[in-house]
């Protein structure tokens, strides 16, 4: 480790003894030590594998010890991204753990044990589907106006009005039906697209748009791009199911009754458009994907709760979404590495609220990301040098982590690199030494 005249001084500060009491045929206290010392850059002060197990041998008694690695490393960070997802908490790591550990630091090997953590917040600019999340988010400022009855417009992406846009909208469905050629060289759903358009085409084969958008989805595209201060000066025909629908419905008999289009209605009624328009969308790339059914996607798009909660629960599959397309992109996964991903997703969101700091974590071999960690530095690495069984069993444990390992121990080196190493070749990230020393003591 360190010098010793630091490590006594760190022992003085920060060492700790903790006891388990556990009843057996007699009782028998656990009690440990901790260490901590750092950080520190300078790999040399570490100790040797073979002196922590000579240590554990000798104090234990034991003739026999296994050891047992840990390694956390950090594959996608926010703290490495770019300023515009700064305050961002997203994060993709992997923990990897195996046995017969060969000495400090070791590299993992690829018969290890990995399981990937996830945590990802939505409105990354850079991801492929941002252009959902603002759809998304407009959805979330009519919902929200529909409760307060009051409704802050999102900056609006077209410089003409609602009004201009629906009466271009309407007319150039006019000119089909009546044989013409819509203007430019637009064609089908082409003319009618919302700002998904603007994703890369390498992206589109991950989430593009749907080709079967009806006449409200259609109107839904445009309204949610214009300037909505005078939207509902006028009357508009919107909707493709619940309120338009059925108005729709009825005009195909010549009989449509009267909706008032004053107070939260004309809200509500676009608020209905899109989340018929984007419950469709989502359920378009799960089932496209091949990565659930629409038995299980039922709970997501049901209708028979109230508006505000289809909304949460679209929001919910935006989050899937997200992490889905993030996984593909990011980490280039396929079909058997997505499938049980959104199977663990679908599972935990169907019984709770929504929360983008849940960690998702998905069993998966070390191969599959090993390029992204190799040559980098462990967020953490262990060791657990182990001897005796059950009852018996006694533990030595020897880490490094770029955090500190209690809270206490605070410091403004935490996760930062040191500018050379010894030979002044290369950055080292800043260590934190942590070592615990567990022992028994029997009494009767």
């Amino acid at each position: 480790m360190q010098e010793p005249g630091l490590l006594s001084r760190r022992q003085r500060e920060a060492e700790c003894i903790t006891g388990e009491l556990i009843l057996h045929a007699k009782y028998s206290l656990h009690v440990c030590f901790l260490l901590f010392a750092g950080p520190t850059a300078d790999k040399t002060s570490f100790v040797n594998l073979e002196e922590l197990k000579t240590e554990h041998k000798v104090k234990h008694h034991s003739s026999v010890v296994t050891t047992k690695g840990f390694a956390q490393y950090e594959l996608i960070s926010a703290a490495a991204m770019d300023d515009t997802t700064l305050g961002s908490e997203s994060s993709i790591s992997v923990d990897i753990t195996w046995h017969a550990v060969d000495k400090i630091l070791q590299a993992p090997p690829l018969c290890s044990t990995a399981t990937l953590n996830i945590m990802l917040e939505s409105g990354d600019p850079r991801s492929p589907v941002y252009p959902l999340y603002r759809e998304l988010q407009f959805l979330l400022a009519l919902a929200e106006g529909l409760k307060t009855g009051m409704t802050e417009w999102p900056e609006p992406l077209e410089t003409q009005t609602a009004f201009e846009l629906v009466q271009e909208f309407l007319m150039d469905l006019k000119k089909k039906l009546d044989g013409c050629c819509v203007s430019g060289n637009k064609n089908g759903t082409e003319s009618i697209k919302s700002d998904t358009a603007a994703v890369d085409s390498s992206i589109k084969s991950i989430f593009s748009e749907r080709g079967d958008l009806d006449f409200a989805e259609q109107l839904w595209c445009k309204m949610r791009i214009t300037p909505q201060e005078n939207l509902f000066n006028f009357q508009i025909h919107q909707r493709s199911s619940s309120l338009l629908s059925k108005l729709i419905q009825q005009s195909y008999h010549g009989k449509v009754e009267a909706v008032s289009l004053s107070g939260i209605t004309p809200i509500q009624m676009l608020l209905e458009i899109g989340l018929d328009k984007m419950k469709k969308d989502y359920v378009s790339f799960f089932i496209g994907q091949e990565l659930t059914t629409l038995t299980y996607l039922d709970y997501f798009i049901s209708t028979s709760a109230d508006l505000q909660e289809q909304v949460h629960r679209v929001q919910k599959l935006h989050h899937m979404l997200e992490i889905m397309v993030s996984c593909t992109v990011l980490l280039q996964f396929k079909h058997e590495n997505l499938f049980p991903l959104t199977q663990t997703c679908l599972k935990y969101y169907k019984e709770n609220p929504l929360n983008e700091k849940q960690v998702f974590q998905l069993p998966i071999r070390p191969a599959l990301v090993r390029k992204f960690y190799q040559n980098d530095h462990p967020e953490m690495w262990k060791v657990d040098i182990t001897s005796g069984h059950g009852p018996k069993e006694v533990k030595t444990t020897w880490q490094v982590s770029a955090d500190p390992p209690v809270e206490h121990m605070t410091s403004n080196n935490t996760g930062l690199f040191c500018d050379s190493t010894l030979n002044g070749s290369s950055e080292e990230r800043m260590y934190f030494v942590a070592v615990a020393k567990c022992s028994q003591v029997h009494f009767t």
